[in-house]
């Protein structure tokens, strides 16, 4: 059976925003603080990491898997992103990294979008 074409949206979108993502934590400023030593920093840079190894992840269960609960974790993580978003920017302002972020949350809602209408609904039912 052929993935529908709003699965296959869904998922390039998908894909594109954690790239995005990724790219977001590659230019983070990363200088050592008094708040923020060296080891939190890589710490924290490896989670980040691991987190989107884990939604690539959830992304194919998805598309190939035909899974709806990843599409379920996929929606809370844009959710808690969008808040955390707003937190950064309401502290730091308006950084390259978070710029990179908002373009990667709007790519994330318009690839759920797409999972949730058309030829998409009956496939992860399955």
């Amino acid at each position: 059976m052929s993935v529908p074409s709003n699965v296959r949206r869904f998922e390039a979108l998908l894909y594109a925003s954690l790239m995005l993502n990724a790219l977001s934590v590659a230019v983070q400023d990363r200088t050592p603080t008094a708040e923020m030593t060296e080891q939190m920093i890589m710490t924290s840079s490896l989670l980040a990491g691991g987190m989107i190894l884990l939604l690539v992840y959830f992304v194919r269960l998805a598309a190939h898997g035909r899974k709806n609960w990843p599409r379920w974790v996929l929606a809370a993580a844009l959710v808690l992103s969008v808040i955390s978003l707003g937190q950064i920017i309401g502290e730091k302002g308006m950084e390259l990294d978070s710029a990179i972020e908002i373009v990667s949350c709007v790519l994330t809602a318009m690839g759920l979008y797409f999972s949730f209408r058309g030829d998409a609904q009956g496939w992860f039912n399955a």
